[in-house]
């Protein structure tokens, strides 16, 4: 069955740098455009960005534009997402997703706060 294992998140200051992972399985990664989604306490699921299949082109949402880099490894089947000069306003909890928001993980919890 498809899996999405979400890791790397924590308590971070603000300005600093994390690296969330998501660990797949269960179907052809290398088929899938796959994107980073995140929910911050009280709001909506925002879209954060997105990487086609051979990883040669991503997208970000404006907000995190030269901030957060997204990158796969197909011989891993693992989804990256590099987060750099973390703000408070990317507090919330990251998921990594395949199109339609078909399966989900548990999340990983990024908290930037001084």
């Amino acid at each position: 069955q498809v899996q999405l294992v979400e890791s790397g998140g924590g308590l971070v200051q603000p300005g600093n740098s994390l690296r969330l992972s998501c660990a797949t399985s269960g179907f052809t990664f290398t088929n899938y455009y796959m994107s980073w989604v995140r929910q911050a306490p009280g709001k909506g699921l925002e879209w954060v960005g997105g990487i086609y299949t051979d990883g040669s082109v991503a997208n970000y949402r404006d907000s995190v534009k030269g901030r957060f880099t997204i990158s796969r490894d197909n011989a891993k089947n693992i989804l990256y997402l590099q987060m750099n000069s973390l703000e408070s306003e990317d507090t919330a909890v990251y998921y990594c997703v395949r199109p339609g928001y078909d399966y989900w993980g548990q999340g990983t919890q990024v908290i930037v706060s001084s």
